[in-house]
């Protein structure tokens, strides 16, 4: 049996609420909103480098902050699960399946908050409002998504899928 058939055999399917589910606690929550918050931040960070780089205007800049992100954020769970052994394309499903709800709430608040703060789309890498409104953004991503993250895992989705490769 190869590794992957071995850890689906082994661990169930923990899609379905079933009662070999983790439990959800808030440290697993923290931790995995943690991780996301990661590659949102690389992304979105480097996304504005680049677009403010090129000239570009807010939103081709936003749009490229925001594909960085869940690039990013992907990545980092990709890194992990193929280290554990798993094959190209389940290690694809498991990220995609464990950050995409976690990334899009977080991008989604992160982005809002940015939009709706006066001036902060026009700031500037050299302002102290580019960087003031970013950090405030994704914080209030991380308080928002935190929550989120504790439900998914609770039912056995989001980062409970990338537990299951860790053991």
């Amino acid at each position: 049996m190869d590794h992957e058939a071995h850890l689906h055999t082994h661990h169930g399917d923990h899609g379905h609420g079933h009662a070999d589910a983790p439990a959800a606690d808030w440290a697993m929550a923290v931790q995995a909103t943690l991780h996301c918050l990661t590659g949102c931040a690389i992304g979105e960070v480097l996304g504005m480098v680049i677009g403010t780089a090129l000239g570009w205007g807010n939103l081709p800049t936003m749009v490229l902050a925001i594909v960085l992100a869940f690039f990013f954020g992907y990545s980092l769970t990709l890194r992990g699960v193929l280290k554990a052994g798993v094959g190209l394309r389940t290690a694809v499903r498991v990220a995609l399946a464990a950050d995409t709800l976690s990334i899009a709430v977080m991008e989604l608040i992160d982005n809002g908050v940015i939009a709706l703060w006066p001036d902060a789309m026009d700031a500037h890498l050299g302002d102290p409002l580019f960087w003031s409104s970013l950090a405030i953004s994704l914080a209030a991503a991380f308080v928002i998504t935190t929550p989120v993250n504790k439900w998914t895992i609770g039912r056995g989705k989001g980062h409970a899928v990338v537990h299951q490769y860790h053991h």
